[in-house]
């Protein structure tokens, strides 16, 4: 439907999916009793190579996506690694994904720290160093386009307008959306995103990426290094969030509804053409 709606749509939530929600009874502030969907939560563990990395929750659509952008994401899956297979093991719930050589992860793993980020909320101490010399280009962010955005977006048919209780990313391309991705972690969201990405060898540099998620630090450092310069929420921000936004010259648009928003970083990259 909502490829009908916005030709540009890749990929698209499945709300009509019955593995996604579960039908649940209960009562509503009168005592009337109600129907409604609920949103599914599994658990996924993610291998790569022989080493067990971490167990998401996860709605559980994309699972090779989701292993793949979270490696990535990570630092342990490099630009220059090849990866050779990914297997996901429906009935044991495991994603094994595969590097054509063995992958030196195992300090990483010994660096990880939890962050406040929701379901997958970790992040490794060389991903900050990352962002050491990182340059974004300066790909313009039209005022227009964030309305044209914000309207396709809300429109899109969604886990979030069936059942509620998840967080979307959407990766953009000017005033058109061209891949939508949801999860209970909003984390989770853009490790799909990012695996996609990766795996269609899709362009980051004339690219904005849409979260319905807070702008904290996790999501600016994963923005950064997945090479989007343009970074925007209906949400708002965090101090830190907004620090290293600044230092690394990402442009982070927060609070955006309807055609009022705030752009707290990176506002040479906004043309205010209306």
């Amino acid at each position: 439907m909502s490829t009908e709606i916005f030709p540009s749509l890749r990929v698209v939530p499945n709300p009509a999916d019955p593995r996604l929600t579960r039908p649940v009874t209960g009562v509503d502030q009168t005592g009337a009793p109600v129907d409604l969907r609920v949103v599914e939560e599994r658990p996924l563990t993610i291998y790569l190579n022989s080493r067990e990395i971490v167990t998401a929750m996860t709605i559980g659509d994309h699972p090779e996506w989701l292993a793949l952008g979270f490696l990535c994401n990570q630092g342990m899956v490099r630009a220059q690694d090849e990866v050779t297979g990914i297997d996901y093991d429906e009935e044991l719930e495991t994603v094994v994904v595969r590097t054509a050589i063995e992958t030196d992860h195992e300090a990483k793993l010994a660096r990880a720290t939890r962050t406040s980020g929701c379901a997958v909320g970790t992040v490794f101490g060389d991903m900050m160093e990352g962002l050491e010399g990182l340059t974004l280009p300066p790909t313009p962010l039209r005022v227009s386009d964030l309305h044209s955005l914000s309207n396709a977006i809300n429109r899109t048919p969604s886990l979030y307008l069936e059942a509620g209780a998840i967080h979307g990313t959407c990766l953009c391309q000017g005033p058109d959306p061209l891949a939508y991705f949801e999860d209970v972690g909003r984390h989770n969201a853009v490790d799909k995103l990012a695996g996609w990405m990766r795996d269609g060898n899709v362009s980051a540099g004339d690219k904005t990426l849409y979260t319905t998620g807070r702008l904290t630090s996790e999501m600016v450092i994963k923005c950064a290094l997945m090479g989007i310069p343009c970074l925007v929420s209906r949400s708002g921000f965090t101090a830190w969030g907004v620090e290293i936004a600044r230092q690394v010259g990402l442009t982070v648009v927060g609070r955006m509804k309807g055609s009022r928003f705030i752009c707290l970083s990176g506002e040479d990259r906004v043309q205010w053409d209306v």
